[in-house]
């Protein structure tokens, strides 16, 4: 801020944030910016993980529907997709893909034991990264959570500033010569507070949704791989 043209300006009367803004000086425009920025951005990510994961709930429980439905193994891999944008179903199809690859050289308990090992290890790896899928996002609200409050606070502290120059320049310490920096300083906390709450909320949300995804991806590996146990232990 401008500490001179200020106070040749006289008392201000003003405190909208838009008058907030745009009578603070460039560093702490640059701070409610950020700030703004962050909260959008936060907001985007909230709305697409909102959306991907009940996208995922809805196909886990479609697929498991179809899966207990009774058909076989067989039957399932050759109507699925193996472009299928569903996790579940790509954990099934790359178990089913590394079965029938090794099926038909089974021919002692050493190749038995191997082919099992590689059908959990492919379903591991199609786990886990199906799982990185589903917390892509998360960094981003976790970085705006904690960082948005200590660029608000430096924000505050410019304010203040600003508001001592301004008692040093007029050697007044009236309300009128201070309000305007600690507005701005104000201002720039509950911007800060703005863009961190949310962030930090839905980030324990969707941390909470991805370990509940995760614990129901692994169980159905787990059902798999039994299933893909008793298979090739019996030659089929």
């Amino acid at each position: 801020m401008d500490i001179a043209l200020a106070l040749a300006a006289g008392p201000t009367t003003d405190f909208s944030f838009l008058s907030l803004f745009l009578r603070a000086d460039l560093v702490i425009k640059a701070v409610m910016g950020i700030l703004v920025f962050s909260s959008v951005w936060s907001w985007t990510v909230i709305v697409d993980r909102q959306l991907a994961f009940m996208g995922l709930r809805s196909k886990a429980k479609r697929f498991e529907r179809a899966f207990w439905s009774g058909r076989s193994l067989d039957e399932m891999y050759n109507q699925v997709n193996e472009q299928t944008r569903d996790p579940m179903e790509r954990v099934f199809v790359s178990a089913m893909r590394e079965w029938s690859d090794g099926r038909g050289n089974i021919s002692s308990d050493l190749q038995i034991v191997s082919l099992k090992e590689r059908i959990d290890r492919v379903m591991a790896l199609t786990v886990s990264r199906e799982l990185s899928r589903a917390e892509r996002g998360l960094g981003i609200l976790a970085s705006i959570a904690s960082a948005s409050p200590f660029i608000g606070l430096f924000g505050t502290v410019w304010g203040i500033m600003n508001s001592f120059r301004a008692i040093a320049a007029s050697h007044d310490t009236n309300l009128s010569v201070v309000a305007p920096g600690i507005a701005e300083a104000l201002f720039a906390t509950a911007l800060g507070l703005l863009a961190a709450v949310p962030a930090v909320i839905f980030y324990n949300k969707f941390s909470a949704d991805t370990a509940s995804y995760a614990t129901r991806l692994e169980g159905f590996a787990d059902e798999l791989s039994a299933i893909f146990s008793r298979r090739v232990a019996g030659g089929k």
